[in-house]
């Protein structure tokens, strides 16, 4: 009885969205512990970036973009679900750290995303397209009974390259071969892990080429994540570049990390190269953000602090969209967006039906993408970390450019005001007691209406003497 509403669903899906030529294909990419500051079209120096930079040229670049959360597995699945973190009790990277005497119990988050939800590769798969998934996956259990139900190709793709359990690279060679990867050519000594992984994409874009559907090529680096490794010639330029180098912006002086930066451009820019030689690139999107902030201070282009803390530095990320025709080239928002956006506005770009009960939290970002609109029809985001990392447990909202932080083991407060003090170094919760007030009952009021999961007093925990 299933296939007839399946059926009817197809069909409804083919009389309303455009037809295949007119669908433009996707290119995402997705960057691991990528820094505000990482990029030079973002304000880095030291590292290069041109293909990147190029990228944003062409297309809209944002300066109030944000991950979900502060470390990737939530963040991850908030693009694939359209929906906050909270909502689906996908709250921590997974597995997540262990901190059994701490004050406060951490909740039973959910470790895997549920198959009930239809995600966006799914939603795009019913539309008419393929979909090829390409690096860090990080979106299943470890070692569970179910773990072999949660690979890529369980959750809407075609094909699956890299993707596992790992939140980094493994394998014996780490970011070197041999990779120890699922369907990824070990290739020879010395090969790099960004190199083979654009490899094996740009095979699939030649494959999809020929094809009669447009694709979703989802590329998900494992760069910049560590062990922080690069190819020996990198290294080696940027040890040189950094003799002398004036760091008027307090960067990252790391050899190895630049080398990484400039491996990622190098992918980027071979990406691009192909859907050029292909004829295909007036007629693909390509998108390129972040999962988490950089796992340094230095690497936060001046905002405070960096992965897994509740400062901006561990959630503002870079945000390029092109698409050709449809984006000015050389434009740019300060629209606050977050990840949960991506889905909604991927099926409008191709022409099909929006999926509000799946992509519940996320909005459609073609009007802003198109200069339609100068603003969106939302004035908050929302984050909510029931977990022990750098940080201590917190929960935050931003309201246009107010910002609040709420520390759950003793209620502690900051406020800042974004616009005129964007490095939060100054608390003005004190100063501004209504304020605060209002937005934590406004964030309150949010965490009951997701259902999200609060930590509760821990009966282990052992008072520090």
């Amino acid at each position: 009885m299933k296939t007839i509403p399946l059926l009817l669903f197809s069909l409804l899906l083919t009389g309303l969205s455009a037809s295949a030529e007119d669908r433009p294909n996707f290119v995402f990419l997705l960057v691991d512990d990528l820094g505000w500051g990482d990029f030079g079209c973002y304000g880095a120096e030291f590292y290069e970036t041109p293909n990147i930079d190029k990228l944003a040229d062409q297309g809209m670049i944002f300066s109030n973009a944000y991950a979900a959360c502060t470390v990737c597995s939530p963040s991850r699945a908030a693009i694939l679900t359209g929906c906050y973190p909270a909502r689906i009790h996908l709250t921590d990277w997974i597995k997540g750290h262990v901190r059994p005497r701490a004050p406060l119990a951490v909740p039973d988050w959910n470790m895997r995303i549920d198959h009930e939800r239809v995600v966006l590769p799914e939603a795009l798969k019913e539309g008419g397209y393929s979909t090829g998934f390409f690096g860090k996956w990080h979106l299943m259990p470890i070692d569970a009974e179910d773990f072999e139900e949660h690979y890529p190709t369980n959750h809407g793709f075609d094909l699956n390259v890299g993707g596992r359990e790992w939140g980094q690279p493994k394998g014996p060679g780490k970011y070197f071969s041999p990779f120890g990867m699922p369907n990824l050519d070990d290739g020879e000594k010395g090969d790099y892990l960004t190199d083979k992984l654009t490899d094996a994409a740009l095979d699939y874009l030649d494959e999809q080429s020929k094809a009669e559907n447009p694709f979703l090529l989802y590329f998900s680096y494992y760069t910049l994540h560590g062990p922080i490794m690069a190819p020996p010639e990198l290294v080696k330029k940027y040890q040189e570049k950094a003799k002398g180098f004036d760091n008027k912006k307090n960067e990252l002086l790391n050899p190895k990390r630049a080398g990484m930066v400039e491996s990622l451009d190098n992918s980027v820019g071979r990406l691009m190269a192909k859907l050029e030689e292909l004829g295909i690139a007036d007629n693909t999107v390509v998108i390129l953000t972040g999962d988490n902030g950089g796992d340094y201070p230095e690497t936060s282009g001046g905002l405070r602090d960096f992965k897994a803390f509740s400062h901006e530095g561990g959630v503002r990320e870079p945000f390029v969209v092109r698409w050709p025709g449809e984006i000015q080239a050389g434009s740019s928002s300060d629209v606050p967006v977050i990840g949960t956006d991506f889905y909604p506005t991927l099926l409008e770009m191709a022409g099909l039906p929006a999926r509000p009960d799946e992509h519940r939290d996320g909005l459609n970002l073609t009007p802003l993408l198109k200069g339609e609109v100068k603003d969106l029809d939302r004035d908050t985001l929302y984050w909510h970390y029931p977990h022990y990392h750098r940080t201590k447990p917190y929960g935050a909202i931003r309201e246009r450019d107010w910002k609040l932080i709420e520390f759950f083991e003793d209620g502690a407060l900051e406020l800042f005001d974004l616009a005129n003090d964007p490095s939060e170094s100054k608390n003005l919760a004190e100063e501004k007691p209504e304020l605060a007030q209002r937005l934590l009952k406004k964030m309150q009021d949010w965490r009951k209406s997701v259902d999200a999961q609060m930590m509760t007093p821990n009966p282990k925990h052992v008072p520090k003497k």
